[in-house]
């Protein structure tokens, strides 16, 4: 248990069954009545972002998540099965919680995973991967950002823009937060 005045950016709390992420808290001390906490708070099943005030030093249940290490296997259905490196179990990761960063796995991926009990409600991806380059798109871009510059296809599905030399077969250096290329492995 926590009080609200206490609630600080990336906490876990437990909300009337729901578990959100603290994004802000911030006290108002409005002119006239109490003051409170303003916060934001991330579903972390809906991942939607919803506000939500609280009186000064009230009590909330704070949630510890734990964080495991999972190699990507492969998907299966409309999931990805991962195995949970530190146990060797399977763990089946909803399509929801994967998101975007399906562009950037391949099998036998290490991801950061975030649990609660058995449930996964967040990975993240190594920061830079290398992966192969399976097609190539020599138009310019158009975008001017660097000319000649071509996009590529890599095998997990991503297109990144590249520089002129890279080539079908190349295995590419990708820096899977600001989907941006860095260099030729």
């Amino acid at each position: 248990m926590v009080q609200t005045n206490h609630l600080n950016p990336g906490m876990t709390l437990s909300v009337d069954d729901h578990l959100y992420r603290v994004e802000s808290a911030v006290k108002v001390t409005p002119p006239k009545g109490q003051p409170f906490i303003k916060t934001k708070l991330r579903d972390l099943h809906s991942n939607k972002v919803v506000e939500q005030n609280f009186k000064l030093n009230q009590v909330v249940k704070d949630v510890t998540m734990t964080e495991r290490r999972l190699e990507y296997l492969y998907l299966e259905g409309k999931d990805y099965l991962f195995l949970d490196i530190g146990k060797l179990e399977q763990s089946l990761v909803p399509a929801s919680v994967v998101g975007t960063k399906v562009k950037y796995l391949k099998e036998g991926v290490d991801v950061k995973a975030s649990f609660f009990g058995d449930t996964v409600f967040s990975i993240e991806l190594p920061q830079f991967l290398e992966i192969m380059v399976v097609k190539i798109d020599s138009k310019e871009n158009g975008r001017g950002d660097r000319k000649g510059s071509k996009i590529a296809a890599l095998e997990t599905g991503a297109k990144i823009e590249v520089p002129p030399f890279i080539e079908v077969g190349d295995i590419v250096k990708v820096d899977t937060n600001s989907d941006e290329y860095i260099q030729r492995v």
